[in-house]
């Protein structure tokens, strides 16, 4: 099968999508990526027999799987793309493509980078590495956030192009390559498999080389702070101060996003919240279409209806930022009376900033990746937000972002300029 380019489109897809439906968690969007940039494909559990349709939380179809004579799935809309280094399209390319730009002749070897390496390991890559004419530096990325204490994707990836750097200055060619790869790999998904698919001719997992001296002391980091408080403090003064760091709360924050459907709203607060993670704070991800799945599923969309929908996302949020973390939520929120009862709640727990992602209406429809204007024109869709159902735009907003006029980045660096000035910004554990 042909590998599609990301953002393209196949032109041999059916018209008609296939009426069975399998809505990918995040580790299952990781493996349906992987397997469109060209790696192994290995079906989600429970994935219904023949041609089915597969989507994200938001039921955007994104690719058809099971069609007979295809190995893997088919690519109907291309990925949406978000902010950090792990997303540069310079690092997440396909296996075509980094096949294609390889030296004919010269053997490649597949270095995985899942942990950050300790000194001992950069100093031994030499060796490790030998005599090949390049090397690719494979970083992967989860779209679930990582757990506490773990170095994500960003992170990694500013590591690996640091260790690429180091490989260049010994001669070699080095190339860091992001890998979609689920937070929980399923069996069957294997290393030696990727690295092959992009060229390489061996695979090393460079954590898998660690020594048991380094093992030991990476796993005793987490005890490091609390013994030298220890030797610092008697014995009851020491639990206290123990204590008192473990219970401290910084000040939290709700950063909250309203637009029409298509406006970008989405995506920039999905760029927001990993950027926060990555950074080390505690942020947590509200997206409209995912809270109306699980927390508000069964409300309709009459008035009465959004309005509750909107209050339990701020009444969540509040909670979220009560507790010294960040709430990033992105509703439609098309009255202002719901988002004043918003700001209320946020306000009285912490820091509450409003943006508007004023995107223009026909911006939104052009852009429209689920074909909802489209039914809503024809009637299919009533109470539709922009089209049969009116969007009350805020005269309150700390912040205006038209993503038709600026980058996802640039969208972001406003927001946490705003967040900063507002003192909605909680610093991070080691700050």
């Amino acid at each position: 099968m042909t590998e599609p380019t990301p953002g393209t489109v196949p032109s041999d897809l059916p018209s008609d999508l296939p009426a069975a439906t399998h809505v990918l968690s995040p580790d299952e969007l990781d493996l349906l990526e992987l397997a469109l940039a060209g790696g192994p494909w290995v079906p989600p559990a429970g994935l219904p027999a023949g041609p089915v349709t597969l989507t994200d939380a938001e039921n955007t179809p994104l690719a058809v799987a099971g069609v007979p004579g295809d190995e893997a799935p088919r690519a109907v809309r291309p990925f949406a793309r978000a902010a950090g280094p792990h997303w540069d399209p310079a690092v997440r390319r396909t296996a075509r493509e980094v096949r294609d730009g390889a030296q004919a002749g010269v053997e490649a070897l597949a270095l995985v980078v899942a942990e950050p390496p300790t000194r001992s390991e950069v100093d031994a890559l030499p060796g490790l590495v030998g005599d090949p004419g390049s090397v690719l530096l494979l970083v992967p990325a989860a779209r679930r956030t990582p757990a506490a204490g773990h170095v994500g994707a960003p992170g990694l990836v500013r590591i690996a192009q640091d260790l690429a750097d180091r490989l260049e200055d010994r001669a070699r060619r080095a190339s860091v390559v992001v890998v979609p790869w689920p937070a929980e790999a399923p069996d069957g998904l294997r290393w030696t498999d990727v690295g092959a698919r992009y060229g390489a001719a061996r695979t090393e997992t460079l954590v898998a080389h660690r020594s048991p001296e380094d093992r030991g002391a990476v796993e005793g980091l987490g005890t490091v702070w609390s013994g030298a408080v220890a030797a610092l403090y008697p014995e009851v003064a020491a639990a206290e101060v123990v204590r008192a760091v473990g219970t401290a709360r910084p000040r939290g924050a709700v950063v909250f996003f309203t637009g029409l459907s298509g406006s970008g709203k989405s995506t920039v607060a999905r760029a927001l919240a990993a950027e926060l993670d990555d950074e080390g704070l505690h942020t947590t991800l509200l997206d409209g279409d995912e809270v109306r799945h699980h927390l508000s599923k069964g409300l309709g969309f009459d008035k009465a209806s959004r309005e509750l929908n909107v209050e339990r996302i701020g009444y969540v949020a509040s909670l979220v930022s009560s507790h010294g973390g960040v709430a990033v939520a992105a509703p439609i929120a098309p009255f202002a009376s719901g988002r004043a009862r918003v700001r209320e709640l946020a306000e009285a727990a912490g820091t509450f900033l409003l943006v508007h992602v004023s995107t223009p209406l026909e911006v939104c429809e052009a852009r429209d990746r689920k074909g909802l204007y489209a039914k809503a024109r024809r009637g299919e869709i009533p109470e539709f937000t922009g089209v049969s159902s009116p969007y009350e735009a805020p005269t309150d907003a700390d912040l205006v972002v038209d993503t038709s006029r600026v980058t996802v980045e640039d969208a972001v660096a406003r927001v946490r300029a705003a967040l900063d000035a507002a003192g909605g910004e909680p610093s991070g554990p080691l700050r």
